[in-house]
């Protein structure tokens, strides 16, 4: 029987694409900036009987960097963005994937709340308008929630794990989390984990509305994502992917690679409470946050930034303040907390990888983005939420939170790494 240690794991690449910039380089300058990317709808028409009329959308994107042109009919755009961060993350790493080591070493797991949404609804309208024999042999593949993975399995020879994660808005923190325990158990020495959504669609868009769960501050986009101001009155629908490459500690020092941080801890429950909304006491939230400190083992007044879930909802913005301010204590008021979803809007799967990277360059950069937007801070919303401009702080552990519809809660533990 094999024994089973618990490896070391390190950041040692980082990618994304969202509705800032399309690298995580460039969309973690314009979070230091406080800049939003929220803007009127482009991609399809809107009239009066659409209640909310702008996202978080990435305008002009082109992937022919990293896929060719022709080979783009056949993926999704959501696989597309999972592919680019994917591509940025393996060269920021310094290690030639396709060629070096062991490919059955070298494994994926890339989330997704919804999936090939854009090819799902694309493919009923041509089927309905022109038959069954119209319908492209694409369609499945572009649709599966783990193209992503799949093809970042095929972009880089990964043979080793090769999954995806749909658990709503949580799935990119899941796919983190997985990753690591795949590496402690010593199935791999390199995991391409992160997470990658394009939902911003006709029946998307109306079906968040008509559920109340939209701001509809169509006369103000950049100003509609509000986490924790009294005035908030939902989220913003955006898009985006992210991927970090996370790799045992031994493997990363043989070759001499650049080490971000030190992913320690990874908590994960399940309200069991509703399809759609939090528990109102934030108690799943409490617990994954404790058990990834748990996981950790660091004490919760060594935590000193959180990148909160935060999305904008006044249910959510709560409960989240609620568990963090029930699991720290007086601590509680001595930590920042921010939400760069006041300036991406919410990227439902692919959020907890986009945010990891705001918690990690937290520890390697020592800057906490700002919460734009947060003019008047709720009644009780009483900690410091980085509002409107970032903060310079040394921090050496940093948490990240991401929940989603299904009671989804996952916390990510990140550590300055000393050897």
């Amino acid at each position: 029987m094999r024994t089973i240690t618990h490896r070391r794991v390190v950041i040692t690449g980082m990618g994304g694409v969202s509705n800032l910039a399309q690298t995580g380089v460039a969309t973690w300058a314009a979070m230091k900036e406080g800049r939003s990317g929220v803007s009127p709808l482009r991609s399809f028409p809107q009239n009066d009987d659409w209640s909310v009329r702008f996202a978080g959308e990435i305008h002009d994107f082109d992937p022919s960097h990293v896929v060719d042109p022709r080979e783009q009919r056949r993926i999704d755009r959501v696989a597309l963005f999972a592919m680019v961060a994917a591509d940025e993350a393996a060269r920021d790493c310094g290690y030639d994937l396709r060629n070096e080591g062991d490919p059955y070493r070298h494994g994926t797991v890339i989330g997704s709340g919804i999936g090939g949404v854009i090819t799902m609804e694309d493919g009923l309208i041509k089927l309905l308008a022109s038959g069954p024999r119209r319908v492209s042999p694409f369609v499945v593949p572009r649709l599966m929630v783990n193209a992503g993975a799949g093809n970042v399995s095929i972009q880089f020879n990964l043979r080793g794990p090769s999954t995806a994660v749909a658990s709503a808005c949580a799935s990119s923190g899941h796919a983190v989390g997985i990753s690591m325990q795949i590496i402690q158990r010593g199935d791999c020495d390199i995991m391409l984990a992160g997470g990658s959504e394009a939902a911003i669609t006709p029946l998307t868009l109306s079906a968040f509305a008509s559920m109340k769960a939209l701001s509809t501050r169509n006369d103000d986009p950049t100003r509609a994502s509000r986490p924790f101001d009294r005035d908030r009155d939902g989220f913003v629908l955006s898009e985006g992917g992210a991927v970090l490459v996370l790799e045992e500690l031994e493997h990363a020092k043989k070759r001499g690679a650049r080490i971000y941080a030190e992913l320690v801890g990874y908590g994960a429950t399940g309200d069991a409470y509703h399809i759609a909304a939090p528990d109102v006491e934030g108690s799943g939230a409490f617990k994954a946050m404790e058990f990834a400190l748990r996981d950790a083992e660091v004490n919760a007044d060594s935590v000193g930034y959180i990148n909160a879930h935060g999305t904008s909802t006044p249910q959510g913005d709560k409960a989240e303040v609620a568990a963090v301010k029930r699991l720290f204590g007086d601590h509680a008021y001595k930590l920042a907390m921010s939400s760069t979803k006041s300036m991406t809007g919410h990227a439902l799967g692919a959020a907890g990888g986009l945010e990891s990277i705001v918690a990690i360059m937290a520890i390697y950069e020592g800057v906490l983005a700002p919460t734009i937007n947060l003019d008047n801070p709720d009644e009780g919303f009483d900690l410091d939420f980085v509002r409107h401009t970032a903060q310079e702080r040394v921090v050496d552990v940093t948490l990240n939170n991401t929940f989603g519809f299904g009671g989804h809660n996952v916390s990510l533990v990140f550590k300055r790494f000393r050897s």
